[in-house]
């Protein structure tokens, strides 16, 4: 076969079509035999071939024999090849090369496992080459080397095993590349090295677990970013960086997406819009999620697991126009609050469609009908039900990851416990764990040893919230103790009660407590495994109340009763009376000794003044012989009366 042949190997997917309608002769001035054939793979072997070449052909045959193997259409007219060949049950080898095919060459929806190196040459003008939809398992770049200038190229649907480093290296003009529905678990990171001109590519229906951002890096002029239907579980930090002429990003229909993390999507300043939509399991978007995005004006959101969205979250986006948020699990509380108090300039789409889940009173009420006067300020932390399921089976060896997201207001911290009680915080680290800021559980190596039941805890000013998931490895769960749970109460008040347990390690704890003549309605507090302690408020004094622990609902349970104290409400008042009439009593008879000191020195005065005038040759400037008590006495008052009275005496 001459080198410049195209070869492509096409196996039977629809031959029931020509058994209804018959055998097809063979096509005129065309040559149908049996020849020698040679497979991709050197094998010998003999196959009906179909030869029209040098034809002169417009286009391929109306219908060709049933049983055709090899279809030769070498040097014909051939500009577009539309039709596809599915209807042929044993075909294995087209040969188009020498026609006029210019700008778009379709052969997708065929059977195709194999191409030659230089199938294409002769198609240097080639533009657009549709791939799609066949049987191909690797990529060649030798496939491409006599299209320089192709634009478009469709990879997607082949069951391609796995990309290699500068797989697309001679397509310097390609300006889209799509592989969608291909497989894909990773991207190499030089596979899409030379594509300099690239402006969109699409990951569409890929097994992507998270963004192959090393890859996109090569890629500086891209403009349109598909990742949708894609297992990717975070959007994170540095995900989408130096993509400095992004417009559009999409990130829908992805099953196992959690969050989109602080600054996931950073310094991007032609990016104008974000889609994120349908997405089952997203429940959380950080506050700083979008940094330094000036020309952002559309924000998709609708139809995900988000309870809200932060005000901070939009304030970011100068540019912002309209956002989606409907038909998502909106809790009416704090978080959301700034929806309704017209200071946001943003449209709402469909509004119609934006209904409260929680809590109760507000349920299937329209968001921006509640007025934010009925909302409150703060608010206790809530974990969304889709961020962490309730099992998750690893297999031994292996790592696994455990997303726990909290609205709140203030902004909730997060910790987990782990089954044996440890206390983990963000950014504690050993050879087996790993807690990340934002709240994600890594756990690596796992063993039997690992595996049962992880507490989220989420909690700020107002109070806490949390999940559990239980974690089995290669199907292992650990065995609960058959130690039973014990209660003893460690304090009792008028108003409160300390109660503590010992239960086995790792065990959810819920605690309940009743009046014992009305059991049927008790307050209830769920607590994480390491807590062994807990103070109850509120209670009522002299009252007998039933105080229950129930670890791992239907494990272990224990009930004590005990009774508050006397309120101490009438001693105390008592001794605030007493030292208030000691107090004042004090005050009375510092008050009384100063007003009677002032009310004698006053009358000294007037006194000193009369005897004076009355006798003006005694000067009264040196003491008399009376009493040393006396004189002492006089001499504190007259010296200070001198200075101020002795000057204006007449002279006498």
């Amino acid at each position: 076969m001459k080198e410049t042949a195209f070869v492509a190997c096409l196996l039977a997917e629809l031959s029931f079509v020509l058994a209804s309608e018959g055998a097809a002769h063979c096509p005129a001035f065309c040559r149908c035999e049996i020849r020698p054939w040679f497979s991709p793979s050197s094998v010998y072997t003999e196959a009906a071939t179909v030869d029209c070449n040098d034809l002169g052909l417009l286009a391929l045959p109306e219908k060709l024999p049933s049983e055709t193997q090899v279809l030769l259409l070498q040097t014909n007219n051939i500009v577009n090849v539309e039709k596809t060949l599915d209807y042929l049950a044993n075909i294995s080898e087209i040969d188009l090369s020498q026609n006029n095919i210019s700008s778009e060459f379709y052969i997708n929806h065929n059977l195709i496992f194999s191409i030659t190196p230089g199938a294409f040459q002769g198609l240097s003008r080639l533009l657009r080459l549709h791939l799609n939809s066949n049987r191909l398992t690797s990529v060649n770049s030798q496939w491409f080397q006599y299209l320089p200038h192709l634009e478009i190229l469709m990879l997607g649907e082949n069951p391609i095993i796995q990309l290699s480093d500068m797989n697309f290296k001679p397509l310097a003009n390609l300006r889209s590349l799509v592989l969608a529905k291909m497989n894909l678990t990773e991207m190499p990171d030089n596979a899409l090295v030379g594509l300099d001109n690239l402006e969109s590519i699409s990951f569409f229906d890929n097994l992507l677990n998270c963004v192959p951002r090393a890859a996109l890096t090569k890629v500086k002029n891209l403009k349109f970013l598909d990742l949708n239907k894609n297992p990717i579980e975070r959007i994170q930090r540095g995900d989408f960086m130096d993509m400095m002429h992004l417009k559009e990003l999409g990130i829908n229909s992805m099953p196992e997406l959690v969050s989109i993390d602080s600054f996931a999507l950073n310094n991007l300043p032609e990016l104008t819009k974000i889609e994120a939509t349908n997405n089952p399991h997203l429940s959380y978007i950080h506050p700083k999620a979008f940094h330094k995005l000036p020309r952002l004006e559309t924000l998709m959101l609708n139809s995900n697991a988000l309870s809200a969205i932060h005000r901070s979250t939009v304030d970011s986006l100068p540019n912002l126009r309209e956002v989606s948020l409907h038909s998502n699990p909106i809790r009416c509380d704090c978080v959301i609050r700034w929806v309704n108090m017209n200071r946001t300039t943003v449209r709402f789409m469909e509004p119609d469609s934006l209904f409260c889940v929680e809590p109760p009173e507000y349920q299937g009420q329209h968001v921006r009908k509640v007025h934010f006067r009925e909302m409150t300020e703060i608010c206790l932390p809530l974990i969304s039900t889709k961020s962490i399921p309730d099992h998750v089976a690893v297999a031994k060896g292996s790592k696994v990851s455990l997303h726990c997201r909290a609205f709140g207001e203030p902004e909730p911290e997060i910790f987990w416990v782990t089954p044996k009680g440890d206390k983990v915080l963000p950014g504690s680290v050993s050879n087996k764990y790993y807690m990340h800021p934002e709240g994600t559980f890594d756990l690596y190596d796992a063993t039997e040893q690992e595996a049962g039941s992880y507490t989220c805890v989420a909690h700020n000013l107002v109070g806490a919230d949390l999940k559990s998931v239980m974690v089995s490895v290669d199907g292992y769960i650990a065995k609960l103790s058959n130690q039973p749970v014990h209660v003893f109460i460690t304090s009792v008040q008028s108003h409160s009660v300390r109660v503590s347990w010992e239960s086995t390690g790792g065990l959810v704890s819920q605690l309940k407590w009743s009046v014992l003549a009305d059991s049927l309605m008790p307050f209830t507090a769920r607590l994480p495994a390491d807590v062994r302690d807990y103070r109850i408020k509120q209670l009522k004094p002299s009252t007998c109340y039933q105080v229950c622990v129930e670890v791992q609902p239907g494990y272990s349970r224990d009930c004590v009763n005990v009774t508050t104290k006397e309120a101490a409400f009438p001693r105390r008042k008592t001794e605030n009376w007493d030292g208030l009439v000691m107090a004042s009593c004090a005050v009375f008879f510092i008050v009384v000794a100063v007003a009677c000191s002032l009310i004698y020195t006053s009358l000294y005065s007037q006194m000193f003044y009369r005897k004076l005038i009355a006798d003006p040759d005694e000067t009264l400037l040196i003491p008399s012989t009376q009493s040393s008590s006396s004189s002492s006495f006089l001499e504190s008052f007259s010296g200070i009366k001198v200075r101020a009275t002795v000057i204006d005496l007449p002279d006498m």
